[in-house]
């Protein structure tokens, strides 16, 4: 019973059992024959492949002895052939000449003397500075050249003559850099980028007499000649294979026209004639007619033009300019519609659809922060106020810049909604309900309008609703500014005007440069002026005031014994920043780097290279804006006196800040305050008192045509002090310096508490 039972449990796997056992007892058969003399079979296997290997062991090893050798290289001498002139290999100054890249196109314009200030300018102020060059060819040139032309005489006023002295000068500076060349008169409008894109389009290395076609004069031959109002093209191999024959066209060829002149030297010398089509481009003109208005002309022909003529005066080439400006807005306009169009057409196909369109279309989308300290924040305005305010301030009023940025973001919305509603709506604005506004750096400004719209019908029915619009105005065209080279190895003179008030502060100001400078051997050279007035002056015998001031420096030059800090004495009542200056200026050389100091400023090492890389000589001066700390009694009521001044020194930067009213500390060179300087000169002769109403910052803004820099700077700090304003200055500088104190004692919540906790001891 149990057999049976066992054997019905294992009988489905007793195929699988007998099959292995037959396959291990076959395998063991196997094992047991082939067994015997291996080397024998193995040698014959190895004998049999040698056939394929090709050599056995003389070949394994001759393959081994290689492999262990190392590899000797073998240097190949140079040899001189004696019977060869030596040749020395010279290399182009630039890349492009050498592999033989040339401009595309060079512009020259036939004037004369009589049109070379009318004219000629006005071609030079549409469409030259779009050209790469333009050229103005005369045959005499007028008394007074304009500025910024380049003009070329040729000493005849034929036109044939000048004709002739204008591509013989072409060919002969200009062949080898030039694949094209425009000649054209100085009454031919011509558009820039149309002409441009055009000889991009052809091939450079044809023969090619382009422009208007015109008939010779009897009209009997086939040829034609080129139109010289129209403008014509010359390539750079028509133009080398024409200057061997110049000289025979100028003494056989008789022509009163010089176009016409030109045209025939072309067709008998070269075979070619003038063409207006070519490789499928066609070269496109207009003719103006007699008291034709550029504003009305809306024909195809006028608006593909690339030349027009005749321009009979230049108002009418400026009109033309504006037009034609015009014309290529619009066509811009149709562009970024249809780019816009197709954009949003593919943006079906776009894992994300539709809803991965930003808008506007084709702006970057919106700046997404990764963390809350990358928000950026929204303003709110309204049409009289805004709540975002510099000085902190929660509310103020809507004035300057920010109320004409309002002013035409509000007309520029009402404009766009007429634009898209008209003619079943007309919207008409009666108030602005909300206005939100941020500077987004990836887009521009954007805004988000609550206005309050009165809507007018077809029929006459008004309503008045509200609706939500948002705007941007986009960031145009970024603009790399080029500037001067500088390094920050120059020598920084600085100059300290010291009056009898501020001599406590000198001492703290000469340590700081001890460390900052002498110690560090830094470039830097310091200067003091000391400023008396009339009554110390007289006793500077008996009593001097600065004599303490005059010790301290003594010191430091015994300490440093290769240092020496001079000083000057001045006697005035009224220590005016530019009489001083004055003083100073004529005391040191023109190409010195002036660092117009004050006793309360701190120099260092990293202020001191901002100075040298932001002040460029005849280009930029630089006012920094320190940062000035608050006053510690406001600050620090509650604390002890050792505990706020440690306070104060470990968060000075917080504690403080950039004080917008004081011009004292400045950056600049002597040779840029000299000039605008000289430029003052005239206006102090009409009134004297101009000297002692204006600083240094006054004069390079309104007399310079410099860059002035004003700029925050963080690494120039000022302990709390309280200046004493003289009220001889100006109303200007005295109000600015009464500004600094009042804004210096504490930010808006430290006075308020301050406040708060004064009335509540008054209170009890």
């Amino acid at each position: 019973m149990r057999l049976s039972s066992f054997l019905a449990l294992f009988r489905p796997a007793l195929p699988l059992i007998l099959g292995l056992s037959l396959g291990c007892s076959l395998s063991l058969l196997m094992v047991s024959w082939t067994q015997g003399d291996t080397e024998d079979s193995c040698g014959d296997e190895l004998g049999n492949g040698r056939r394929f290997l090709g050599g056995g062991e003389g070949h394994r090893d001759s393959r081994d002895g290689a492999g262990d050798a190392d590899f000797q290289p073998r240097i190949v001498p140079y040899h001189k052939d004696p019977n060869k002139p030596h040749k020395k290999v010279l290399r182009t100054r630039y890349i492009h000449t050498e592999l033989g890249i040339r401009e595309r196109l060079l512009v020259g314009v036939l004037t004369s003397r009589a049109t070379l200030n009318t004219l000629a300018v006005a071609v030079n102020r549409t469409v030259a500075h779009h050209f790469h060059r333009t050229f103005f060819f005369t045959g005499l040139r007028s008394p007074k050249v304009p500025h910024g032309m380049t003009v070329v005489a040729h000493g005849d006023d034929r036109p044939v003559w000048l004709m002739y002295e204008t591509v013989r000068h072409l060919h002969q500076h200009y062949g080898s850099e030039y694949d094209w060349f425009l000649l054209a008169q100085d009454d031919t409008y011509m558009q820039a980028d149309r002409l441009s894109e055009l000889v991009g389009h052809l091939s450079a290395g044809q023969d090619l007499y382009m422009g208007r076609a015109e008939e010779f004069i009897g009209g009997e031959e086939k040829a034609r000649y080129c139109h010289g109002g129209y403008g014509y093209l010359l390539s750079r191999s028509l133009l080398a294979r024409l200057q061997p024959h110049l000289d025979t066209c100028r003494n056989d060829i008789l022509s009163v026209r010089p176009d016409e002149w030109l045209g025939r030297c072309i067709i008998d010398y070269l075979g070619m004639s003038c063409v207006e089509v070519h490789q499928e481009m066609t070269y496109r003109y207009f003719e103006l007619g007699k008291n034709a208005d550029p504003e009305r002309e809306d024909s195809p022909e006028f608006k593909n033009a690339f030349t027009v003529h005749p321009v009979s005066d230049p108002n009418l080439m400026y009109r033309l300019h504006k037009r034609f400006s015009h014309i290529e807005l619009e066509w811009t306009y149709l562009q970024i519609q249809q780019l816009q169009m197709q954009i949003s057409n593919l943006s079906d196909l776009t894992p994300e659809g539709k809803a991965g369109v930003t808008w506007p279309i084709g702006i970057n989308p919106p700046f997404k922060p990764r963390t809350r300290f990358e928000v950026i924040n929204w303003e709110y305005f309204t049409e009289e106020h805004i709540y975002s305010c510099v000085d902190g301030s929660p509310k103020c009023e809507l004035r300057g810049v920010n109320r004409a940025d309002v002013n035409a973001i509000l007309e520029i919305a009402i404009e766009r909604l007429n634009e898209r509603y008209q003619p079943q709506l007309r919207f008409r604005k009666r108030r602005l309900l909300n206005g939100y506004r941020r500077f987004d750096p990836t887009r521009g400004m954007e805004y988000i309008l609550d206005l309050a719209l009165e809507a007018y019908t077809q029929k006459g029915h008004s309503q008045v609703i509200a609706k939500r619009v948002n705007l941007l105005r986009p960031l145009s065209s970024v603009e790399i500014i080029p500037m001067p080279y500088v390094t920050e190895a120059t020598r920084v003179q600085v100059i300290l005007p010291v009056t009898a008030q501020d001599q406590d502060y000198v001492g703290n100001f000469l340590d700081m440069y001890v460390m900052n400078t002498l110690d560090t051997h830094d470039n830097v050279l310091l200067t003091f002026l000391f400023i008396y007035d009339p009554f110390d002056a007289q006793r500077v015998s008996q009593t001097d005031v600065f004599a303490g001031v005059k010790a301290m420096i003594g010191e430091v030059e015994k300490r440093y014994g290769d240092v020496k800090i001079p000083w000057i004495s001045v006697k005035t009542e009224v220590p005016s920043q530019v009489k001083l200056m004055d003083i100073i200026s004529k005391k040191h050389p023109v190409d010195t780097l002036f660092f117009l100091a004050s006793v309360w400023t701190e120099v260092n090492a990293d202020f001191l290279n901002r100075c040298r890389m932001n002040a460029i000589s005849n280009w930029q001066v630089f006012f920094p804006i320190h940062f000035q700390e608050y006053n510690p009694a406001v600050l620090y009521r509650d604390q002890q006196p050792s505990a706020a001044s440690s306070s104060a020194a470990s968060e000075s930067l917080r504690d403080g800040h950039f004080d917008r009213h004081v011009f004292d500390e400045a950056c600049f060179y002597n040779a840029d305050y000299m000039t605008a300087r000289t430029k003052m000169a005239a206006d102090i002769l009409d009134n004297e008192e101009l000297l002692e109403s204006m600083d240094v910052y006054d004069i390079f803004v309104r007399y310079s045509g410099l860059h002035v820099f004003r700029a925050v700077e963080p690494a120039l700090i000022q302990k709390y002090v309280r200046r004493t304003c003289n009220p001889r200055f100006s109303e200007d500088i005295y109000h600015r310096c009464v500004l600094s104190n009042l804004e210096g004692l504490g930010s808006r919540s430290h006075l308020a508490m301050a406040l708060f906790e004064q009335e509540q001891a008054n209170s009890t």
